[in-house]
């Protein structure tokens, strides 16, 4: 600190902070130290609050001024281990110390702010201290990089959409914050309405590379590297091979009981961390702001191991990567002891950040100044305003055109919503050639995406250099790229009709987007596969076939680029393929690699369901321009595009059906989502501009539907994130189940007792009803005649399990501890069907505005029923009531309205809402007044689906080969 600043700050008169941290981790400690340790030599007396040990503050600050408070105000994350976040257990902690006890809370730190007479209240990022400051009338500062509305956003997707609250109460106590002092690699916080960004906060340090190395006995032509997982335990058994010749391993938060092999050194628990950073040539350890600041500070190579569902990760790892400090392991990787090629990578990273590290000086003056009484000029938007559906995930929102949410520079993707493909003048194009590559067998049909596809194909084959993301290298990588390439494509759909019903039989129509997904693939002997080097340091053979896999758009929802393994991990001992469970295990390990399973899942379910061998290696590249997580099936299209494609490459002939058929077994039992089979059917088997018309029974096409030419069908996404794997739609799609076996049970009951006063005609349906295969079958009249009454509203899992057994859904588990609603759930696929096959033969009636209003009329009481089903969100609601809105405009005398209809689509709890209107150019006006009313409650602009295109059976498949001009 100059003397300047330090002279200026003293001059002020003695001022009172108190400084609330957050429960999670040391990261957060280690940087408020930096800022109360300015705010302390300038005279000032500082409160902390927080549950941390209170070494990680005196190590630094020795001063009467600071005064520790341990009180533990919120959980952060509950993690198992240092790579392993439990997210319904970190929304139940949170309830437990923060949302219980809530109102002592709140009387108590009022009180004790007053006591101590507070002249500010800064929080890091604690948020009930922020509602205790306004309750005391005292100004109150946050200081972060992330806030954990966004965090836990995340976690209400596994955890049911009844912790929403939690959110909402968070960012709205974070909303009595004056303003955000922002660091580097931030997240998106829409709860704060003013925001002042500042430099790295990092601790300095006190001794030089050569006198920590003297003081550790370590030769200076020695490598260390430093192991560092913040405060949480590892618990892993590290041995001497780890490590190659040369390096040094120093271990922080090593356990006293730990026994470490003579190149691994524990370092005390009150070790001063900067230092040892600053001495060592890599650092090993999980992304946190204070790993991270630190290593760009001081020029460390970092090799960073992701975390499962910690949102924060993505901001800084992109951060930690523009500057060239940063290399990936993979997680087995570390588990099992492969560093050496990391390590290799690592020393050759020339880490070149150049910004400024006196973040801690420039937010204590902030802050004094503040607490002097210093006004800022705040924007327009308010906080409640900007609350809005805060839970939308800022860094899934990259792929939406028209962003404009404060995202750093160096997070935004280069390139357009089309995934960064070019576009392409089709009439230029021909058939059997494109840039590069010559067409062996196939069409691109003319699409846009695929001539895009193969365009970057062709530029993978030319890359070089480190300047590329690391997916393209890796992809550049792959292939033999004098071989032949197959290439499928299967697109994502809009669910017009059906839904979440498909699981109980109903009739569904889908229409297949215009946005796609690709997939690559080539087969090669193992002895001439390409491996990667740290794939190669792992198969020490190269006779085993091995499968090599790159997912093009990773970092958009913060997931590991690559993936690597040895077919032979699909073979038990006996030569017979593993069973699902032992699959979906495998692929549970690393969360972060996870979503390899929608791609080799393909295969395991070809070797159990087709007896296929795969004798040689395979190499996959995935690319897709179907959103994540927006109710629009990108997995069904990833799981149909690489099936299509294997198949071709391996000379396997099978029906689009039968592909739909394989690849829900890939969902329901190697991914573990509990979905049904529409979506897959949808991208294997539809065509562009119709709907495919199918009971789900399990899968029987009645055909394809001709939308009308004055009728059209929108998809808007709400932002909202939507996952079939999360708790809201298994639990409805297990009441559901639970509430037809209960109809079984009622109509044997039944017939046992009436079963000589029942006329003949009415004893079969009641036999009938009793044997009843899916809730569809069962029509809504006699449902509500015989059954309604007797259904109950909820029912627990162990009420159920003890009365009637099993359920009847091999995908889905009843928790005996879980309260599942059995009315809704059982009632609207019942109707659903009867809509549905309402909405089909409207769909064909003569032409008439009477047509359009019934047709939009059925979507609203779909939509409805979703909502009472609890699978309903506020993003699509409001949607919805946009739409409802412009249809009134048909009543007006000035204007033309011409949108009817609109429901929430696939599994609900966010995602994508369907829109029926006319085909004209006023509907297109009004989806873009939605789009910007919406952006206006929401500050996010939501992305539109419109158009189609066919599916990977109409598609077939492309060979390529390169050009040898």
């Amino acid at each position: 600190m100059s003397s300047e600043s330090e002279s200026s700050l003293s001059s002020r008169s003695s001022l009172v902070f108190a400084y609330y941290v957050t429960g999670h981790g040391f990261g957060h400690a280690t940087r408020v130290v930096e800022v109360v340790r300015h705010l302390i030599s300038s005279g000032h007396r500082v409160y902390v609050v927080s549950a941390a040990p209170e070494f990680v503050f005196t190590i630094e600050i020795h001063s009467p001024n600071l005064f520790i408070r341990k009180v533990l105000l919120d959980s952060g994350s509950v993690q198992a281990d240092a790579l392993t976040v439990d997210r319904r257990a970190s929304l139940e902690k949170y309830c437990e110390i923060a949302v219980e006890p809530r109102d002592s809370i709140l009387a108590t730190e009022v009180e004790w702010l007053k006591s101590i007479k507070a002249n500010l209240v800064v929080s890091d990022v604690v948020p009930i201290a922020c509602r205790a400051a306004a309750d005391a009338g005292i100004r109150s500062v946050c200081v972060t990089n992330f806030s954990w509305d966004f965090i836990y956003a995340e976690y209400v997707m596994a955890a049911g959409h009844h912790h929403r609250s939690i959110v909402w109460q968070i960012a709205e106590d974070y909303s009595h914050c004056e303003f955000l002092i922002r660091l580097p690699g931030y997240c998106p916080m829409p709860a704060f309405h003013d925001v002042i960004d500042i430099p790295l906060v990092v601790r300095p340090v006190h001794k030089s590379k050569q006198e920590v190395r003297r003081e550790l006995g370590v030769p200076d032509n020695v490598k260390l590297l430093i192991f560092n997982f913040g405060g949480q335990p590892t618990g892993w058994t590290l041995k001497e091979e780890y490590l190659p010749a040369g390096w040094l391993c120093l271990v922080c938060g090593a356990s006293a009981k730990q026994e470490l092999p003579p190149n691994f050194i524990a370092l005390p628990k009150d070790v001063y961390t900067p230092d040892v950073i600053a001495a060592s040539d890599c650092m090993l350890g999980k992304i946190g702001y204070g790993t991270v600041s630190e290593a760009l500070a001081y020029k460390l190579r970092f090799i960073f191991v992701r975390r499962d569902y910690f949102n924060e990760e993505p901001f800084l790892r992109k951060m930690l990567e523009y500057y060239q400090g940063g290399v990936e392991m993979i997680r087995r990787d570390l588990l099992a002891g492969c560093w050496a090629p990391y390590l290799e990578r690592a020393v050759t990273l020339k880490p070149c950040y150049d910004g400024g590290i006196d973040g801690g000086e420039v937010a204590a003056k902030i802050l004094q100044d503040t607490a002097m009484g210093k006004k800022r000029s705040k924007l327009n938007l308010s906080g409640a305003r900007r609350l809005r559906d805060a839970i939308i995930l800022g860094f899934q929102l990259q792929r939406a055109p028209g962003r404009d949410l404060s995202v750093p520079e160096w997070y935004q993707v280069a390139g357009n919503d089309e995934d960064g493909i070019p576009s392409v003048d089709q009439s230029q194009k021909s058939s059997k050639f494109v840039e590069g590559f010559e067409i062996l067998h196939g069409d691109h049909h003319g699409l846009s995406d695929t001539i895009g596809f193969l365009d970057s194909l062709a530029t993978l084959a030319k890359i070089g250099g480190h300047h590329q993301e690391r997916e393209h290298l890796a992809a550049a990588a792959l292939f033999n790229w004098e071989e032949d390439i197959v290439v499928a494509r299967a697109p994502g759909r809009l669910d017009v009709m059906g839904g979440i019903a498909d699981y109980s039989g109903s009739l569904v129509l889908l229409m297949p987007t215009r946005e796609a997904c690709h997939a690559a693939v080539q087969r090669n002997h193992p002895s001439k596969q390409k491996l990667w080097k740290h794939a190669e340091a792992r198969h020490h053979s190269r006779n085993t076939p091995i499968l090599e896999i790159v997912s093009f758009g990773s970092e958009l929802s913060n997931r590991g680029p690559t993936f690597d393994m040895d077919l032979s991990d699909f073979i038990e001992d006996d030569g017979k393929p593993i069973s699902y469970e032992k699959a979906y295990h495998y692929f549970s390990r690393d969360p972060s690699q996870k979503w390899a399973a929608y791609v080799a899942g393909t295969i395991l379910v070809l070797m159990r369901e087709m007896g296929v061998r795969f004798e040689d290696s395979i190499s996959i590249l995935v690319s897709s321009t179907v959103p994540e997580g927006k109710g629009v099936s990108s997995s069904a299209s990833v799981e149909v595009a690489t099936m299509s494609a294997i198949a071709a490459a391996h000379g396997l002939e099978i029906s689009p059906r039968d592909v739909a058929l394989l690849c829900q077994k890939v969902e329901n039992y190697v991914v573990g989502a509990p979905c049904g089979v529409m979506d897959q059917m949808a991208s294997a088997c539809g065509e562009a501009n119709k709907l495919l018309a199918m009971i789900c029974q399990p899968a029987e096409i009645l055909g394809l539907v001709e939308i009308p030419s004055h009728i059209r069908f929108w998809g808007i996404d709400s932002g909202i994130r939507h996952s079939v794997g999360g708790s809201d739609y298994g639990s409805v799609r297990i009441g559901a189940f639970i509430g037809k076996t209960m109809i079984r049970s009622f109509a044997s009951s039944f017939a046992e007792t009436n079963s000589e006063e029942t006329e003949e005609e009415s004893s079969e349906l009641i036999e009938s009803d009793a044997s009843l295969d899916y809730l569809c079958n069962l029509s809504p009249h006699r449902f509500q005649a015989l059954y309604a009454s007797k259904l109950p509203q909820s029912i627990t899992g162990e009420e159920f399990i003890v009365k009637y057994g099993d359920h009847g859904d091999s995908v889905t588990t009843i928790d005996r501890k879980c309260t599942y609603d059995i009315m809704a759930p059982t009632k609207h696929p019942i109707y659903e069907n009867f809509r549905v096959q309402a909405f089909k033969a409207l769909l064909t009636a003569t032409p008439s505005e009477e047509q359009v209003i019934g047709l939009g009329e059925l979507m609203y009481q779909c939509h409805d029923s979703y909502s009472a089903c609890g699978i309903g969100s506020d993003g699509t609601d409001r949607l919805v009531r946009l739409v409802q809105n412009m249809e009134k405009l048909k009543n007006s005398k000035t204007e033309n309205g011409t949108l009817y209809g609109a429901k929430i689509t696939g599994g609900g709890s966010g995602g994508t809402v369907c829109v029926i209107g006319k085909s004209s150019l006023r509907s297109s006006e009004q989806i873009l007044q939605i789009q910007r009313k919406y952006k206006e409650a929401t500050g996010f602009m939501p992305y539109v689906f419109e158009g189609s295109s066919p599916g990977a059976g109409k598609f077939g498949y492309l060979k390529i080969r390169k050009n040898s001009t």
